[in-house]
């Protein structure tokens, strides 16, 4: 051991009661509008169907068709992995995966759509199958058929469609809880959102539904989709988007980008309108920053190229889809839209290649980071962040197992999730 240092300071405690007495505010500040990312599972996509098309079955009768789909245009792993470009090593756990998933769990988040896929109808029509569609997710939840996530699209808070829009909401609401208590996976999606104040309006709704029926405050969240152009730019320059987040005090649970509404917003042509234009890119990118640390998630859209019609046209449709998958992925656009049953299979295929290509070296790092030991890459605590969502989120979609993460990393669950959702000062304290 070398010669003891001699330690000696100039400030007095004082100075640093007085630094962090001013900057109290700006702590509370911090805790109260980046609470970071709740830490709980976030659905690979979100499948649309118009509220007068939902059934009891709906669920079941997608991943019936989508492996339908598979045994038509792509029966085993070997003819799969050869439309997607999986490598041999991938081909059969993906595959085998996404059949699994498909029998399993087809749909993990559903919205009954009451917009644009359901269109005007008269009153009385939409009050029924507003009714209707809280009894049959009622009943799915009760009896174990549910997706994981569900809820309704209600038309926007524009004056032409607002008061039809606050009773289809209305009567879903109060049908659910007529059925008994709001379900854990219950998501509402408020579309075409412009303002704040929109966003404002509807969480005061929301809460004078809470206060009706007894509700803990804050019970009912929702998402908020950015359709129009005004959403990501103010007219004073400001992203409005950011004040969206905040105008809905807390209830704000996700951002849906809206493909081709923004799209043509932006005079777009149509056949030009996807999730991987500039401009669609940079909208998601504004979405991205704005929601950094809220807690509040970003959702990619969606692909309108369907992958029906004969076995070539079908693998056309799925390479495209894949691909727009794969590349959200990489841009940490975990959630997007799937439109029709055959879009099913490409997306898992995406998802599950996306998590097991990666996880055995992404566990490596974890566990040398975890144990305290050297390796090629020098990883910090927001790092090892990143290293054990990506291994939760694969665990959560189904593409890992956990055995095999633990085995890799020495690490429970529970472990996983600890660095998953450190403190505040365990990122700061030694990192960048």
């Amino acid at each position: 051991m070398g010669q003891q240092e001699k330690v000696a300071t100039s400030l007095s405690g004082a100075v640093g009661e007085e630094i962090s007495a001013s900057l109290a505010p700006v702590d509370a500040e911090l805790e109260r509008r980046y609470p970071g990312d709740p830490g709980t599972r976030q659905p690979v996509h979100t499948v649309y169907v118009p509220g007068d098309a939902f059934a009891a079955d709906t669920v079941r009768t997608w991943g019936d068709r989508a492996l339908a789909a598979l045994d038509e245009h792509a029966p085993d792993a070997a003819s799969f992995a050869a439309v997607l470009g999986l490598s041999e090593e991938l081909a059969e756990p993906v595959y085998s995966r996404v059949r699994a998933k498909l029998e399993r769990e087809p749909i993990e988040d559903l919205r009954v759509d009451f917009e644009d896929g359901y269109g005007p109808r008269p009153d009385a029509e939409e009050d029924e199958t507003a009714a209707r569609a809280a009894r049959l997710i009622a009943e799915a939840y009760a009896t174990g058929t549910a997706a994981p996530y569900m809820g309704i699209r209600m038309k926007c808070m524009e004056a032409a469609v607002r008061d039809r829009g606050i009773r289809t909401l209305d009567i879903f609401l109060t049908g659910l809880t007529a059925h008994g208590r709001l379900p854990d996976g219950l998501v509402l999606t408020l579309p075409k959102v412009t303002y704040p104040e929109q966003v404002s309006a509807f969480a005061r709704l929301l809460e004078a539904f809470e206060k009706a029926h007894g509700l803990e405050a804050g019970r009912i969240g929702f998402e908020i989709q950015i359709e129009t152009s005004q959403a990501i730019l103010a007219t004073d320059g400001t992203a409005t988007v950011a004040r969206m987040i905040q105008a809905a005090e807390g209830r704000a649970t996700g951002l849906h980008y809206g493909t081709f509404d923004y799209s043509a917003c932006l005079g777009v042509s149509a056949a030009y309108q996807a999730s991987d234009h500039p401009a669609a890119d940079h909208a998601k990118a504004v979405m991205q920053v704005a929601a950094a640390g809220t807690g509040v998630r970003v959702s990619d859209g969606s692909t309108n190229v369907l992958p029906v019609g004969p076995t070539a046209q079908v693998h056309d449709a799925w390479r495209l889809h894949y691909g727009l998958t794969r590349r959200a992925l990489a841009r940490a656009y975990y959630q997007g839209w799937d439109m029709h049953p055959g879009h099913i299979p490409t997306r898992y295929a995406a998802v599950f290649a996306f998590y097991r290509e990666g996880f055995e070296q992404a566990s490596a790092r974890l566990a040398r980071y975890a144990g305290r030991v050297g390796g090629d890459v020098m990883d910090e605590p927001a790092t090892a962040k990143a290293l054990a969502g990506y291994l939760l989120r694969g665990l959560d979609c189904g593409a890992l197992d956990i055995a095999e993460v633990a085995r890799l990393t020495g690490l429970t669950r529970a472990g996983l999730e600890g660095f998953a959702a450190p403190r505040r000062g365990d990122l700061t304290a030694s990192g960048n």
